[in-house]
């Protein structure tokens, strides 16, 4: 049996500066492999992306979790990043562990990152189901996060943020990026399972957000409510609840891909 790791990787972000990862290699027999999409200004290292993927791994599938652009350990500027640039680093992060494995890629995004993971998902034939947490049906939500600085940042092009003890560059062009981006039209458009999960008592992103993503996916869809879990996933055993949801629901359709594929490449 395959004892827990986790091994660090950089890779190169679609617009050049290097990302970085951690790759929480699966214990015992390996069921899969995934890539998990963090939220809005967090990181590889939150709990939500840390627990799930740790716990995913002792289930036996291994993923990738990364910072985003100019967060954690990743180089750049964050206001060079957009949604659109978070879709597309995503979709680098997809064929970094498609390039790895054998096997179709699980994609999993918490909060603003289930948003990406969805407009993601469809765009790569590696992924064979994608996953949410809390994710908002329109990433224009997070404008609440910084609605004291948007006229300033729409008059003179950008304004210093500061979030978790950090300073982030926010620019007109992120903000018009997120106004632009329509993950409804990515869900309907979505040809792989959906998995969507959210807690009835999250006071971040209301639940009334999974249901209106939920009904606008055609089946295979599934929907699981996470009881008592906070927007972040910090209160002990909630995400390693969702992260045995997750592998429970993706094995068949991991597996199902994974047969279609070899008898593709026979």
């Amino acid at each position: 049996m395959n004892t827990r790791r986790s091994e660090p990787v950089r890779f190169a972000s679609s617009t050049g500066p290097q990302l970085a990862g951690v790759i929480d290699h699966p214990v015992g027999p390996v069921r899969g492999w995934g890539v998990f999409v963090h939220g809005f200004t967090l990181g590889k290292d939150s709990p939500a992306a840390a627990r799930t993927c740790r716990q995913l791994a002792a289930k036996g599938i291994g993923m990738l979790r990364f910072d985003a652009l100019g967060l954690g350990d990743s180089g750049g500027d964050w206001g060079d990043g957009s949604f659109t640039v978070k879709v597309a680093d995503t979709l680098r992060a997809v064929e970094v562990m498609a390039e790895r494995a054998s096997s179709p890629v699980l994609l999993v995004g918490h909060s603003w990152g289930g948003a990406a993971a969805i407009a993601a998902g469809r765009r790569h034939p590696a992924v064979g189901a994608v996953a949410t947490m809390a994710a908002p049906s329109d990433p224009s939500h997070v404008q609440k996060h910084f609605a004291p600085l948007l006229d300033r940042v729409l008059a003179e092009g950008e304004a210093s943020w500061t979030v978790g003890g950090r300073t982030l560059r926010l620019t007109r062009q992120f903000v018009d990026d997120v106004r632009r981006a329509r993950v409804l039209d990515s869900v309907t458009a979505l040809d792989r399972p959906l998995l969507v999960l959210h807690s009835p008592v999250d006071e971040t992103v209301d639940i009334a957000h999974a249901g209106r993503i939920f009904g606008a996916a055609h089946h295979p869809r599934s929907f699981v409510s996470l009881e008592e879990a906070d927007h972040l996933l910090t209160r002990p055993g909630r995400a390693q609840r969702a992260a045995k949801v997750i592998s429970a629901w993706a094995g068949p359709y991991l597996a199902a891909a994974a047969a279609r594929r070899e008898l593709a490449t026979a």
